[in-house]
């Protein structure tokens, strides 16, 4: 059953019709962003209204298809989210993605995990098959304000490819030239530094164990490219229960007067003295080495940020920096690396500018800038 629905908001424009015309309603409506649902958990599509100012619903793939044919046939708005919440293989995902594709309908494609395997998300993210996977219904993160930063994620790939991405195609011909090579240099450089820097590992992961109680690393979820959440690897260098310091510490911080989004501070009480150390050194960052491994991170990029100060940066001007991938180094590590202090702006536009300008050629210029070599010195 395909069936339209909307929340209790646009109501309002029900009372502002009397005043305005017509047309100007809908100019209005159309600000607002909207959802299509394939599934059939009804307290999703309520997780999903409270988010979005309207949206549609079909029970399946081939009756979705079919509502979004008569939506552009109609020469309606088409939903600015798709989100399948069904439980579907790749060839299922990749025969959807090819019938809308002929429709022409480029909305940004979410798919809820709960649905799907482990195995099955593994062969999904790799083939790039859908936009995004998220838990529905569960967490604070909000998808309408996603929808944005993953239209900017679509047309900068096409923009990157020289072309529409085709879903069949390889991850080299989707992605684009430059970025099959930053992923091969990021593969080649993370491997040979994870086998040559084992012994360094280790007896880092002996010291911290011998000076604090807690975990050898410090897991963390952060927001890397179009706010993908992934869990962030560190060496620990700071007592257990450090997170939850950090609005006690707001005094301290290097980015205040006016520090909202970033926390930084100098001589942090929460730091054991040999994570001072791994600090000054950098050495806590080498377990990111298994994020790059892993596609979460890459070498060079913008530094993937704690939820915290990602949920920030939700303007479309600030958003921009989540256009580029996470990454251990970048324009940032080479500023700060000539300067003591840096203020917030200039943090966030550096991460900007990476995000407009980034290519293979300007990753090798930024490790080439990075003292020394690819990990640059300082707290991140």
């Amino acid at each position: 059953m395909e069936l339209g629905i909307q929340n209790r908001r646009p109501a309002k424009f029900k009372y502002i019709q009397t005043r305005i015309e017509p047309q100007v309603i809908e100019a209005i409506k159309s600000e607002a962003p909207s959802f299509f649902y394939i599934g059939k958990n009804y307290n999703n599509i309520k997780w999903l209204l409270g988010q979005f100012e309207s949206g549609f619903c079909s029970g399946d793939l081939i009756a979705a298809t079919a509502m979004l044919s008569k939506l552009v046939v109609k020469k309606e708005r088409i939903p600015d989210m798709i989100v399948i919440d069904l439980a579907c293989n790749e060839n299922d995902i990749q025969g959807f993605r090819k019938n809308i594709k002929v429709l022409s309908v480029n909305a940004p494609i979410v798919l809820g995990a709960q649905q799907i395997t482990t195995e099955q998300m593994n062969v999904i993210r790799k083939k790039r098959l859908v936009d995004d996977i998220v838990r529905l219904g569960e967490g604070e993160t909000s998808l309408a304000d996603k929808t944005d930063f993953l239209k900017r994620i679509k047309l900068f790939d096409q923009k990157q490819s020289g072309r529409k991405p085709m879903v069949e195609d390889s991850v080299q011909t989707a992605l684009g030239m430059n970025n099959f090579f930053k992923r091969v240099f990021d593969i080649v450089v993370a491997s040979v530094a994870t086998v040559v820097l084992t012994p360094v590992l280790l007896l880092i992961a002996l010291c911290i164990k011998l000076e604090s109680r807690g975990p050898v690393f410090y897991n963390a979820y952060r927001a890397g490219r179009g706010f993908k959440i992934f869990k962030f690897f560190k060496f620990r260098t700071m007592y257990v229960g450090a997170d939850e310091r950090v609005n006690e510490l707001a005094n301290i911080n290097q980015y205040s007067p006016g520090g909202q989004v970033f926390f930084k501070a100098n001589n942090d009480p929460r730091v054991t003295r040999f994570g001072a150390f791994l600090r000054s050194t950098s050495l806590d960052e080498l377990p990111q080495l298994l994020n790059v491994l892993l596609g979460d991170m890459s070498i060079v990029g913008n530094r993937p940020l704690p939820l915290y100060e990602a949920s920030a940066l939700t303007t479309n001007e600030l958003a921009e920096r989540f256009l580029a991938p996470a990454g251990m180094t970048g324009l940032w590590q080479i500023k700060k690396s000539k300067q003591t202090q840096i203020s917030e702006v200039e943090r966030i536009n550096l991460d900007i500018d990476y995000a407009n300008k980034y290519n293979f050629m300007y990753d090798l210029w930024i490790v080439a800038n990075t003292p020394p070599a690819l990990i640059q010195k300082g707290n991140a």
